[in-house]
C-alpha cells in the first residue's frame, strides 16, 4: 500500500518537506529547559554535552525549604502542642526530640560527636564491647555496665540478628578477630561497626563505656542531626538549656571542620516521640504562650 504522503500532489509534498526541519526535537529544547528530559541510554551516551554532565551530578547542596514560607513557633508554644499530642501515652517513654537541619554540601564531611546535657535525658544506652574473653578488660567492661561483652559471644549474637545494643566498641587486641568475623555488612549500615576513624577502638574500654552511657551520641544523616533532648516532664527552662547546649556543640563541630567546608545550622525543629515537628523561631515564649507551670510534669 502506498504511503499517505505519496498520494498527495507534488506541490503539497514539497511544502511538507520544507516544514520538517522546523519540527526536529532540538528546536523544542528552550521550551522544555525547565523539565527533566528522559532520553534513551544510547542517545545519552553518544551526545557529550556539558549540560548533561551537570544534570547527572545533581545539586551540590541539600535542598532546604524556605523558612519564610513556614509557620514558626516559640519554644513554649511548641511544647504546648506536643504535650497535647502525647496525652494518654506513657510519660516515661515519650521524649522531646530536636531535628537540626544543616545547610551543607552533599559531598562534604558529616558531623558526629557526643555531648552531655545540663539536664540528663536518662536515655540508657546499651553498650556492646568486643574484647578478649576471660581477661581483666572483660571484667571491667561488665562492671562499667556493658550489656554484651566478649568475642565469639558477640559475633554469634550479631549473625543471629540479635543486635540488642545501641553502641559497640572494640579493644585493639580483638580488632583482627572482629574484622575476620565479617560483621561489617551487618553493623556498618547501622553505624555500629567499631573503627579507629570513629574513635570506637579504644584501650580504656571501661571509661569509654561509662562515658557512652552518660552522654548522647549524635550523627548527621542527609543534612539532619536528630537528638533526644528531654523527658516529657521537663520544664521549659530545662528543655531550653538542653537545646542551647545541643546547638552550641553542633556549631563548634561545624567550625572545627575543614576551612574550605561551609556547614551551618539552617533550621531547628522540635518534635516528640509521637508528635509532629514544629519549626522554632528562636524565641522562648510568645504573647500567647500558656503559663510555664502547666508545661511541666506529667
Amino acid at each position: 500500500m502506498a504511503s499517505s504522503s505519496s498520494l498527495l500532489p507534488s506541490v503539497a509534498r514539497g511544502i511538507l518537506s520544507s516544514c520538517r526541519p522546523a519540527l526536529r526535537p532540538g528546536s523544542m529544547a528552550p521550551f522544555l529547559s525547565g523539565f527533566q528530559q528522559v532520553r534513551p541510554a544510547s542517545q545519552a551516551r553518544g551526545k557529550k554535552d556539558s549540560t548533561a554532565k551537570k544534570g547527572k551530578k545533581g545539586p551540590r547542596e541539600f535542598k532546604q525549604g524556605n523558612l519564610k514560607d513556614l509557620e514558626q513557633f516559640a519554644l513554649c508554644d511548641a511544647m504546648r502542642y506536643l504535650r497535647a499530642f502525647e496525652v494518654g501515652r506513657e510519660p516515661t517513654v515519650s521524649k522531646y526530640e530536636v531535628h537540626i537541619r544543616m545547610k551543607t554540601r552533599r559531598d562534604g564531611p558529616v558531623i558526629r560527636n557526643m555531648l552531655r546535657f545540663p539536664h540528663s535525658v536518662q536515655t540508657e544506652s546499651r553498650i556492646c564491647v568486643v574484647c578478649p574473653p576471660g581477661t581483666r578488660i572483660e571484667k571491667e567492661a561488665r562492671a562499667a555496665g556493658a550489656v554484651l561483652v566478649g568475642e565469639q559471644e558477640v559475633f554469634d549474637a550479631v549473625k543471629a540478628g540479635k543486635i540488642e545494643f545501641d553502641r559497640c566498641i572494640c579493644h585493639p587486641d580483638s580488632l583482627d578477630a572482629l574484622n575476620k568475623a565479617g560483621l561489617g555488612r551487618v553493623l556498618g549500615p547501622r553505624g555500629l561497626m567499631p573503627s579507629l576513624k570513629t574513635g570506637t577502638v579504644v584501650e580504656d574500654v571501661a571509661s569509654r563505656v561509662e562515658m557512652l552511657r552518660g552522654g548522647t551520641i549524635y550523627r548527621e544523616r542527609d543534612a539532619v542531626i536528630r537528638v533526644p533532648i528531654g523527658q516529657l516532664a521537663f520544664s521549659p527552662e530545662q528543655l531550653r538549656d538542653n537545646l542551647r547546649a545541643t546547638i552550641d556543640q553542633i556549631k563548634k563541630d561545624a567550625a572545627g571542620l575543614n576551612d574550605r567546608i561551609t556547614k551551618e545550622v539552617y533550621e531547628v525543629v522540635l518534635s516528640s516521640t509521637n508528635g509532629p515537628g514544629f519549626s522554632l523561631n528562636g524565641e522562648f515564649k510568645s504573647d500567647n504562650s500558656p503559663d510555664i507551670a502547666v508545661l511541666q510534669g506529667v
